[in-house]
């Protein structure tokens, strides 16, 4: 086995350990301080800002395209739901108004006309 002294292996992670060391100890000091709390104000105030102009501008780009956005679809799958649901309820209270008529469901109550005619004979005539 190689010595520990000359392991490049162990050179570099001993190199890398205190490297982070150095890094969190910096980055824990610039976070402590309330300058970099404002900075990172700024930059979320920014950032939010960014993305409500983009957000405008995606609307304005899909109306100029006559397609609907994502506030649209989801207010036409909302408002779809509804008509849904309510269709379920006329379902459901036909089906009790039907049931307590008395009427069987799927029977044809509609009068139908007398049967005149008769059929052949085995001879061919009709009666």
């Amino acid at each position: 086995m190689t010595d520990k002294i000359n392991d490049p292996v162990a050179m570099w992670q001993k190199m890398v350990g205190e490297m982070e060391q150095g890094f969190n100890s910096f980055a824990n000091k610039a976070m402590a301080s309330p300058e970099f709390s404002q900075a990172m104000n700024r930059v979320g105030g920014v950032a939010a800002g960014a993305q409500k102009q983009l957000g405008e501008l995606m609307e304005k780009y899909l109306v100029t395209m006559n397609l609907p956005s994502r506030e649209q679809v989801t207010s036409l799958a909302e408002r779809l739901q509804s008509i849904e649901g309510q269709i379920g309820e006329i379902k459901s209270m036909l089906s009790q108004m039907v049931a307590s008529a008395g009427v069987a469901q799927g029977t044809d109550t509609t009068p139908r006309p007398p049967r005149t005619k008769r059929p052949p004979s085995e001879g061919g005539e009709q009666k």
